[in-house]
């Protein structure tokens, strides 16, 4: 921490405070935080200095949506999602600072472009199309259940080595029906049981330590206030407005990971 500007440690404030927002107002736009965090350290022990403060976002989520969890859902996920963080386990034994780097960008191009053509073909649909449906209702088929599972490996697989899970569930969740507050709890308890689950993995890693955790202690404190925020504005924000800005943060923080 002591080799950080003040400038980069700026930066982080914001980005942490960006990562409370994002677990209460608007998920996904802490897409926008990991890419601060893997420009200003080390892409690979980004990911571990990020996860304990996503982990503290989580918890907040969980104090503020609890009561609006669709256990169900949950339950189908789980399963998938374990795997795909043990495949992420495996690529991050090998892969060094470059090809993390490379990863996450890809990622979150990926997630920028995948999160925009959903919202073209939600447009096209309608906006009230869906809106009578039960929450959750469409994971009981069998067709919502091989969704569950190639939206639970593929999130697994970039929480892990991304910490950009949350663009995967957001467009799951989405798909099946949910409203905000279903929305917010589901993902809220989700991501704590798996960004909780994948931390012995990351002190096994190396992406843990004594040092992170010191940096750790001092970004928390920023993610609280942005927390407060998101739920005093979540009602406020004009949605379309803020996920643009969200998508473009994450195209420039991608293609500078890409072209670093």
């Amino acid at each position: 921490m002591d080799t950080l500007t003040l400038w980069e440690l700026a930066a982080l404030a914001f980005a942490s405070a960006l990562v409370g927002f994002s677990k209460t107002a608007v998920s996904g736009a802490n897409t926008v935080s990991l890419a601060v965090f893997a420009a200003v350290l080390p892409a690979r022990e980004s990911t571990g200095v990020l996860l304990p403060i996503l982990i503290a976002g989580d918890v907040l989520a969980v104090l503020t949506y609890r009561r609006h969890a669709h256990w169900p859902t949950l339950w189908r996920l789980f399963p998938a999602v374990a795997l795909g963080v043990l495949v992420g386990v495996v690529f991050m034994m090998w892969a060094d600072d470059a090809a993390v780097r490379t990863s996450i960008g890809a990622i979150l191009l990926l997630m920028a472009t995948v999160t925009i053509l959903r919202r073209r073909a939600a447009d096209k649909a309608g906006a009230g199309e869906g809106a009578g449906a039960e929450e959750g209702a469409a994971v009981a088929s069998r067709g919502g259940r091989i969704k569950a599972r190639s939206y639970g490996v593929l999130g697994g697989f970039t929480t892990m080595v991304a910490n950009a899970g949350g663009p995967v569930m957001s467009l799951y969740l989405l798909s099946a029906g949910f409203r905000k507050l279903g929305f917010l709890g589901t993902s809220a308890w989700f991501f704590l049981i798996v960004n909780s689950f994948k931390v012995p993995f990351s002190v096994g890693l190396g992406l843990i330590d004594a040092r992170s955790l010191l940096l750790d202690a001092a970004m928390v404190l920023f993610v609280v206030p942005g927390a407060y925020l998101g739920k005093v504005c979540v009602d406020r924000i004009d949605q379309r407005v803020f996920e643009r800005l969200v998508i473009g943060a994450t195209i420039l923080g991608g293609l500078q990971l890409l072209l670093r």
